[in-house]
């Protein structure tokens, strides 16, 4: 009907929809749960720790290769870069137990490479490394004498008795592929013509020049224990 009211029964007389209002809210990220910040720092600590360790080591070699007065010379060769011991280096001992490679590590090693049988040149570096030890006074307790039997002969009892008087002696067996692997000669020389000088990390980092002279070879290896004197002590 005309004039009236068009509502529905019963409804409100019609009022204007209040806007709507979109609010926008930034996202937090989520926060990390404890076990997650301990996990971060316990990482932090741990390599923290490692570097401090390393500092010393990384000083003396930057020391011996970098910083060198002028004059200075070495009698023998140094190895750049090194050459770290395989982990998987099949070793024996004389009786036919494994020994593990990392067992080599923590002192100052002066290595024989040479075959059961022990030729003359052999016998020669056997002797020039039992004297290089036991002259060096006090340091000798860093440094280990090893002979790497590079076959399978059985070496004689008169040269182990020697080797070994007054003085421990490491000696152990195996295949010169594999030593080749981590020692190497001068070119145009075999494996068992030097003496190699391997540090407390396993690095080998020296070679002696053939029929070394035993002097100038001593002196080569109180450079090294002199430089490292600030983190590697006696005994494994």
């Amino acid at each position: 009907m005309s004039g009236s009211n068009s509502s529905a029964p019963g409804s409100a007389a019609h009022e204007p929809a209040a806007p709507l209002s979109l609010a926008v809210h930034a996202m937090q990220p989520p926060a990390l749960d404890d076990e997650a910040r301990r996990t971060a720092s316990g990482r932090l600590k741990m390599l923290l720790v490692l570097l401090i360790c390393a500092a010393p080591v990384v000083a003396s070699y930057i020391t011996f290769y970098v910083i060198r007065p002028d004059g200075r010379t070495n009698y023998s060769e140094l190895i750049a870069p090194l050459r770290p011991l395989p982990a998987g280096l099949p070793l024996v001992d004389l009786q036919g137990a494994v020994v593990q490679a990392e067992s080599l590590k923590g002192q100052w090693l002066v290595v024989v490479v040479a075959g059961g049988a022990c030729d003359k040149v052999c016998e020669n570096h056997l002797w020039l490394q039992r004297q290089l030890r036991e002259t060096l006074g006090r340091d000798k307790d860093r440094v280990d004498k090893v002979w790497l039997i590079s076959d399978d002969v059985q070496p004689r009892t008169q040269t182990l008795d020697a080797i070994r008087t007054n003085t421990e002696m490491t000696v152990l067996r195996a295949p010169a592929s594999a030593l080749s692997a981590w020692l190497a000669p001068a070119s145009g020389h075999a494996l068992g013509d030097h003496i190699y000088i391997v540090d407390p990390l396993g690095n080998w980092m020296m070679r002696s020049p053939v029929d070394p002279e035993p002097a100038k070879l001593k002196r080569d290896v109180e450079k090294l224990l002199r430089a490292s004197a600030g983190w590697d002590k006696p005994g494994r």
